[in-house]
């Protein structure tokens, strides 16, 4: 791997690391960072570099489980033994079914249709107002902790999380604003994103990567051990970042930001 490679595919894992999980659509930045400079298909050809993309994004669920690790032991343990109000695998399962559903059903036109700027243009702009709607109208009385959430509002959070399939939109903008409409407070809308994000995204990439098994070539192996531990140490930083930040800044400050970059995109692109 030459060195300006090794540059081009750690910083490809650092937009991962530092926007999946942030409420400013990863997979906008990873298409416009890649079509506006990196290239990726130029060195590790078109098949390898989405399976590349792809693959990546394992390195920001596994922080997800690493900072999540008490949780996650919490949700394995049977149900008989969990006293009280608690977060249960019922609830992830409501949340991520219809995105599930939905995405699986459309993957292709998905694929083929919508991962261009424009679109991803269209949903940086439409998941801001979506945002600062949801900052706007957030009702009193707020649930403080994630294991005080109903299985409506999981379900709820899950419909929100369908806007997430057009690229740019966000999985965590929609799901956080959407969860803090339904009276969570931003941390616990938070805490749910992350945690459901685990099993739908787990589940998403591996049927990609094995989708494109074929195209799989041993000299890759080197780009996607470094993308992925890129991915995996920036999205540690990052998460605890959002989850100390979230709570004080709430959501606008990330639509602005989603404003000035489509701003900036439109100034450098078009």
């Amino acid at each position: 791997m030459e060195m300006m490679e090794f540059i081009k595919v750690v910083i490809l894992g650092m937009f991962e690391g530092l926007t999946e999980f942030a409420p400013v659509s990863s997979t906008g930045h990873m298409i416009l960072v890649d079509e506006m400079w990196l290239k990726t298909d130029l060195f590790l050809g078109d098949y390898v570099a989405n399976t590349f993309k792809v693959f990546i994004q394992l390195g920001s669920i596994l922080a997800v489980v690493v900072i999540f690790r008490d949780r996650f032991k919490d949700l394995l343990i049977s149900s008989r033994k969990r006293k009280g109000l608690r977060l249960k695998w019922s609830h992830i399962i409501t949340g991520l079914l219809p995105a599930a559903i939905l995405g699986f059903l459309f993957e292709d036109f998905i694929d083929k249709h919508l991962f261009t700027l424009e679109t991803v243009l269209i949903g940086l702009g439409a998941g801001a107002i979506f945002m600062i709607a949801a900052d706007l109208h957030q009702p009193k009385g707020r649930k403080e902790s994630v294991d005080q959430i109903s299985h409506s509002q999981a379900f709820t959070i899950g419909i929100f999380q369908c806007l997430s399939l057009w690229p740019g939109f966000s999985r965590s903008g929609a799901t956080i604003s959407a969860g803090v409409v339904m009276g969570l407070s931003h941390r616990a809308a938070a805490d749910f994103t992350f945690i459901m994000a685990v099993p739908i995204m787990l589940g998403a990439s591996s049927l990609s990567i094995v989708n494109n098994l074929a195209y799989f070539q041993w000299t890759a192996v080197p780009y996607f051990a470094v993308g992925f531990l890129s991915a995996f140490l920036f999205a540690l930083l990052s998460i605890r970042f959002f989850l100390k930040l979230i709570n004080h800044v709430k959501l606008i400050p990330f639509a602005i930001y989603r404003f000035i970059l489509i701003v900036v995109i439109c100034f450098l692109y078009f």
